[in-house]
């Protein structure tokens, strides 16, 4: 969706341009894929000898939160992204698929008569 809300931040550490733009595009790809999202938040922090990137994924019907860490920032970010994208695309199958099974789970089959 191109009107998806995009914020990627940097928490305790020198802003990478770089690395936000490429943040950037990747979250937009994301939200074009899934047009449900609204809003994508990134933030990569400092964590100890590595680091850590949290996400926040809200929309419609939509709302998923992970982590990921790693010892560069632009992996821990590949990392969050990747399982972003893993739990966006099994929450829209769900979405998807989840009606005709339930319509099939009330509707058993019919009973053959008694003679």
């Amino acid at each position: 969706m191109p009107n998806a809300v995009i914020a990627v931040s940097f928490k305790d550490m020198a802003t990478d341009e770089e690395l936000r733009q490429q943040l950037e595009e990747r979250c937009r790809t994301l939200a074009g894929e899934f047009p449900e999202v609204t809003h994508v938040e990134v933030t990569i922090t400092p964590d100890g000898t590595g680091h850590s990137a949290t996400g926040h994924v809200s929309g419609k019907s939509t709302r998923l939160a992970t982590h990921a860490t790693a010892v560069e920032p632009g992996h821990a970010a590949d990392q969050l992204l990747d399982t972003l994208r893993q739990q966006l695309r099994r929450a829209h199958e769900k979405r998807l698929f989840s009606p005709p099974r339930d319509a099939q789970q009330r509707n058993p089959k019919r009973e053959p008569r008694a003679r």
